[in-house]
């Protein structure tokens, strides 16, 4: 269970932190704002994938968002902590910028290390029955979901890693091609 939710965790993290430097770097914002602004993404899509299956489960909004924030934000707040300070030791990933491959290599390595290091936070948490335990006491023992909950998407642990490598993968892949573009068209 302590995988499972430090996974829930890292795509949202993943997910919002990609966002937030897409966004950043679109609008020219410098690396600070930017930063920030991925930390704020990836806490609210960190939040976001917690809340669904709360969601799903039966619980209000406003119960669900309770819970979330409860169960995730020492998670979250280790991960975003560990992943920007691996990626400001990695000798030029902060401002590689997103079609650099040195970022996507960074990254990889910072979500991999904040993954290690939100993990024991997790377990810590649900062995003394908070973190993750206070969202699985909601869902277990939940009703089948009916009307509209049951559109809200069961988001395995297989596919979260899938969607977590497929971004990585791709956004190194687009970094490579850009590159090999560049060498190509000088050379």
């Amino acid at each position: 269970m302590a995988a499972s939710a430090t996974l829930h965790c890292l795509t949202g993290c993943a997910i919002g932190e990609i966002t937030g430097l897409i966004v950043g770097t679109a609008l020219g914002l410098p690396t600070l704002w930017t930063v920030v602004l991925a930390v704020g993404l990836a806490f609210l899509f960190g939040y976001a994938l917690s809340t669904l299956p709360l969601l799903k489960a039966g619980l209000a909004l406003g119960r669900a968002l309770r819970v979330v924030l409860a169960a995730d934000t020492l998670s979250i707040a280790t991960m975003e902590l560990v992943d920007n300070a691996v990626m400001a030791i990695i000798p030029g990933a902060m401002d590689a910028g997103l079609v650099n491959v040195v970022f996507w290599i960074g990254m990889l390595i910072a979500l991999t290390a904040a993954f290690l290091a939100a993990y024991p936070v997790n377990r810590v948490l649900l062995r003394r029955g908070k973190g993750h335990a206070l969202a699985h006491e909601h869902r277990h023992g939940a009703q089948p979901a009916s009307g509209a909950r049951r559109f809200i998407p069961d988001l395995s642990s297989g596919l979260l890693v899938a969607i977590i490598l497929s971004f990585m993968l791709g956004g190194l892949l687009v970094a490579a091609a850009a590159t090999l573009g560049g060498v190509g068209a000088h050379g």
